[in-house]
């Protein structure tokens, strides 16, 4: 049977690393005031950066809470797809995957 509770405290410290990091991001994507065009130019690649990182940043925030309430529906560490049971040793390396090993590599 899976420890829930580790897996619950490892998810939510990474969901706060998260939710400071994506504020981090923004905070950085509204300080851009340059009036050169040169400079708006390297502002912009690195505003595509950031956007791509926030953008990952929400989606695993998003499998972070599905991960959550998985465990509130008492349904965590069980495959969605098959209902096997997630070894530990995957969720020690993704702890909000939904899928065990077999199935994840359906999903790629």
């Amino acid at each position: 049977m899976v420890d829930v509770n580790k897996y619950r405290n490892i998810l939510l410290a990474r969901q706060k690393e998260l939710d400071a990091r994506l504020h981090e991001i923004e905070e950085e994507l509204e300080s851009h005031s340059s009036k050169d065009w040169e400079e708006l130019a390297v502002e912009r690649e690195e505003d595509e950066v950031l956007e791509g990182l926030g953008t990952s940043g929400q989606d695993e925030l998003v499998k972070i809470k599905a991960a959550l309430a998985r465990m509130d529906e008492g349904e965590f560490g069980f495959c969605v797809t098959c209902g096997a049971e997630i070894l530990p040793e995957r969720l020690d390396v993704v702890p909000h995957t939904p899928f065990c090993r077999d199935c994840a590599a359906n999903h790629t």
